[in-house]
C-alpha cells in the first residue's frame, strides 16, 4: 500500500464553509494546562487578628512598665518584625525608616557608679578642650587675615579665604541633604571634597555637627579611603571624635552608625591612633564608657603590630587617667610580639606607681596581670624583682596573688637583644 500523505494545516480547511471557519476561530478551545498546586491555605502560618491584638497589648504594656521603671533597665522589649509592621500600619507612615535602624544604638553598657567614681579620681583636674573643625577654620582665617594685612596680597591665600558664592550655595545645599540623610547615594559634590586643596574649609560649609549619624558613617568611608593618613587623622580628630563623644555624653550609648564609623576609621590605623585613641586619652577626661566602647573597636578588629606598638609606647609614657589601663589591657590581649623597647616602657609605666599613695582602681591591677601573663618571658630579672616589690605597695585581694605567681614562675630574659626599633620610633613621631 502506498504511504498516506499528510495534509498541511492550510490545506485542511480548503473545503470548509466560511461560516464554519468563523465559528471555529471564535470558539476558545480549553487546554489541559491546569497545574496541581501543592500549597494549601492551611499550611501558611499566620497569626490571626485576635491573637495579634493580644500580643500587641501585652508588648505595649511591658514597654510602658519599662519606661516607668527608669534607666536601670538595660534592654528594651522589641516587637517581632511582622507584629511591629502591623502596629505601625495603624499610624502615619515613617518616611525616615531605614533598614539599618538609625535610632538603634550600638550598646547600652551598664556602668557601676563605684567604678566610675574610682576612675574619676584619676582624671585630670583641667582637661584639655577638644578642638573642633570650626575652631581650626576660624584660626586659619584669622591667620590668613593677619597675613594679608601685613604682606602683599597672595592669590593662593585669597583663593583659600574667599569662596565663590556659587560654590558656597552648592555646599549649603549639600549640608541640607546630609542633615536628613538616611540611606542611598550621596551628592557628587560631597564626594569631591577629599580631592580639593581647601577641603577643610569646604567641609566646614557643610556643618558636620548637624549631619545625621548615617551621613557621618558614609563620610568616614569616603575620607578614610581618599585622604592621606595625615589628612584622615585631622578628619578623625576634628569631626568624628567630637561627634562620638557628644553622642555618648547625651545618650549614654553610641549610635550604631557612629560605631560603624569608628570601625571604618581603622582602615587607616595610624590615623586612628593619632586622631582618635591618643587625643581621647590626652584630653584627661575620658570616661569609662568611652574607653570601653572605643576599646571594643580595637579588640574586634585587626591592627598592625607597628601601629599598636607605637600606641603602647605613647600610652605608657603619658599621665595616668584610669582609662589608660583599659586600652593597655586590650592591646596586651592581642598577644603581639612586642619590641623590647615597648616592653621596657610598659614596665616603667607600672613602676612609676611605686611612689603613688592613691588607691589604684581594679583596672590597673587587671592590666598588670594581663601584661605579666603575656610578656613575663620578655622582661629582665631586675624588672621582675622591681615588679614584685611594687606588689607590696599596691595589692588587690584576689588579683595580686595571681600576678605574684606569674612573676615567680617567669623565665626572664637575661641577655639584652639589640634590635632595630627605628620603625616604631618613626610611628611614634
Amino acid at each position: 500500500m502506498g504511504k498516506v500523505k499528510r495534509l498541511k494545516p492550510s490545506q485542511v480547511a480548503k473545503n470548509i464553509a466560511l461560516a464554519d471557519q468563523i465559528e471555529a476561530v471564535t470558539s476558545v478551545k480549553s487546554k489541559n494546562r491546569n497545574k496541581e498546586r501543592n500549597r494549601h491555605d492551611d499550611d501558611e502560618d499566620f497569626v490571626n487578628p485576635e491573637l495579634s491584638k493580644k500580643i500587641l497589648e501585652v508588648a505595649r504594656r511591658q514597654q510602658a512598665e519599662i519606661s516607668e521603671s527608669g534607666p536601670s533597665i538595660v534592654k528594651q522589649v522589641q516587637l517581632p518584625t511582622k507584629l511591629k509592621d502591623a502596629a505601625d500600619s495603624d499610624d502615619e507612615p515613617d518616611s525616615d525608616h531605614d533598614d539599618l535602624e538609625p535610632d538603634t544604638y550600638y550598646d547600652n553598657i551598664v556602668i557601676d557608679e563605684k567604678d566610675e567614681e574610682a576612675l574619676r579620681r584619676f582624671m585630670s583636674d583641667k582637661p584639655e578642650r577638644t578642638r573642633t573643625l570650626a575652631d581650626i577654620i576660624k584660626d586659619k582665617i584669622t591667620d590668613k587675615h593677619t597675613e594679608l594685612q601685613t604682606q602683599f596680597s597672595d592669590a593662593e591665600t585669597l583663593k583659600l579665604q574667599n569662596i565663590d558664592p556659587r560654590i558656597k550655595t552648592m555646599y549649603e545645599g549639600v549640608r541640607d541633604v546630609l542633615k536628613k540623610y538616611r540611606s542611598g547615594k550621596l551628592p557628587k559634590a560631597f564626594k569631591m571634597i577629599p580631592h580639593l586643596q581647601n577641603w577643610e574649609q569646604i567641609l566646614y560649609l557643610t556643618e558636620p555637627t548637624t549631619w545625621s549619624a548615617a551621613a557621618m558613617y558614609q563620610a568616614t568611608r569616603i575620607f578614610a579611603s581618599n585622604l592621606k593618613e595625615k589628612m584622615a587623622q585631622r578628619f578623625y580628630n576634628l569631626v568624628l571624635l567630637p561627634r562620638v563623644r557628644d553622642d555618648l555624653q547625651e545618650y549614654k550609648r553610641l549610635n550604631f552608625h557612629l560605631y560603624q564609623a569608628l570601625r571604618k576609621s581603622l582602615f587607616k590605623p595610624g590615623a586612628f591612633m593619632k586622631g582618635i585613641l591618643l587625643p581621647l586619652l590626652e584630653a584627661g577626661d575620658c570616661t569609662l564608657r568611652e574607653a570601653i566602647i572605643v576599646g571594643s573597636v580595637l579588640a574586634r578588629n585587626s591592627v598592625p603590630v607597628l601601629h599598636s606598638s607605637a600606641a603602647l609606647l605613647k600610652i605608657a609614657e603619658m599621665d595616668y587617667t584610669g582609662a589608660n589601663s583599659i586600652f593597655l589591657r586590650i592591646l596586651f590581649d592581642k598577644k603581639y610580639a612586642l619590641p623590647y623597647r615597648v616592653v621596657d616602657s610598659v614596665v616603667f609605666h607600672f613602676l612609676r606607681f611605686q611612689m603613688d599613695h592613691r588607691t589604684l582602681p581594679v583596672l590597673w591591677h587587671q592590666a598588670l596581670l594581663t601584661f605579666v601573663q603575656r610578656y613575663k618571658s620578655d622582661i629582665s630579672t631586675e624588672q621582675r624583682d622591681a615588679l614584685l616589690e611594687l606588689l607590696r605597695k599596691h595589692s588587690h585581694p584576689t588579683i595580686t596573688s595571681e600576678i605574684r605567681r606569674e612573676l615567680q614562675a617567669a623565665q626572664c630574659r637575661d641577655i639584652e637583644v639589640n634590635e632595630n626599633t627605628a620603625s616604631v620610633a618613626m610611628l611614634v613621631e
